[in-house]
C-alpha cells in the first residue's frame, strides 16, 4: 500500500469549530506568554477583533494596545514582569502558585500525566514544565489532537481542572494588576476571561 493510500485511508476526526476557536486561544495565550512578540506577533494581534460579550471586549481591547506597542517596549515590560535581576514580578507556575516553592508536587503530577499522554519537554527547553505558557500550549494541542487523538470533553475536563483551574485565573488576575503590566495586562484580562468561561463549562457538562 503506498502513502498516498494510507492517508487516503486514515480516519480523519472532526474537531468542532467552538473546540477549534478554544484551541486557538489556548496556543495565543501560550505563545503569548512564552517570550515577547515579535512585530509580527503584534500585528496579528492588533488585528484581532471581539464582539461584545466580556471575551469579545477583552480581545478587542487587548488589539488596541497591541496596535501601539513596540516590540522593544515589550521586550522590557517581559523581561521585568517574568525574568527580572534574579526574578521577574510574578512566578507563572503551577508549583508556586499551589504550594509557595518551585518544583513542587503539581510540577510531578503534571510530568506523569505528560507522560501517561506520550508529552515531554522539548530538550531546548529549560524552564518547569508548570509554567503557564506550556500549560496553555498543552490544552490547545491536546483539543485538536496535535499530539495523537484528540482528547475526549472528560480527559480535557480533568486536565484543566487537575493543573489549570486551581491557579491560572488568580495568576491572570495578578497579572492585570501587576506594577509593570502596560501590554500584559489586556493579555491577562482575556486570559482571565477565558479561564472563567472554561472553568463553568467543564462545570456544567457531565463528563
Amino acid at each position: 500500500m503506498s502513502e498516498d493510500d494510507m492517508t487516503a485511508t486514515a480516519p480523519t476526526i472532526e474537531i468542532a469549530e467552538e473546540d477549534r476557536l478554544r484551541a486557538d486561544l489556548y496556543n495565543f495565550l501560550g505563545v503569548i506568554l512564552s517570550g515577547p512578540p515579535d512585530e509580527m506577533l503584534l500585528a496579528q494581534t492588533a488585528s484581532l477583533s471581539g464582539d461584545d460579550s466580556d471575551l469579545g471586549q477583552a480581545i478587542a481591547t487587548l488589539a488596541k494596545v497591541a496596535a501601539l506597542s513596540k516590540p522593544k517596549s515589550v521586550e522590557s515590560e517581559y523581561n521585568k514582569l517574568f525574568i527580572g535581576l534574579g526574578r521577574g514580578e510574578l512566578l507563572p507556575y503551577a508549583s508556586y502558585y499551589l504550594t509557595g516553592f518551585l518544583n513542587e508536587k503539581p510540577l510531578a503530577s503534571l510530568r506523569q500525566d505528560m507522560a501517561a499522554r506520550g508529552l515531554a519537554r522539548a530538550e531546548t527547553v529549560f524552564e518547569p514544565e508548570d509554567n503557564i505558557a506550556s500549560l496553555m500550549e498543552m490544552m490547545g494541542a491536546m483539543i485538536v489532537g496535535r499530539f495523537g487523538v484528540p482528547a475526549d470533553l472528560g480527559s480535557q475536563k480533568t486536565f484543566f481542572n487537575k493543573h489549570i483551574g486551581p491557579w491560572a485565573a488568580h495568576f491572570f488576575s495578578d497579572l492585570e494588576g501587576a506594577r509593570n503590566s502596560v501590554f500584559y495586562a489586556p493579555v491577562a484580562t482575556v486570559g482571565r476571561v477565558f479561564m472563567e468561561i472554561e472553568g463553568e463549562a467543564f462545570r456544567m457538562s457531565a463528563a
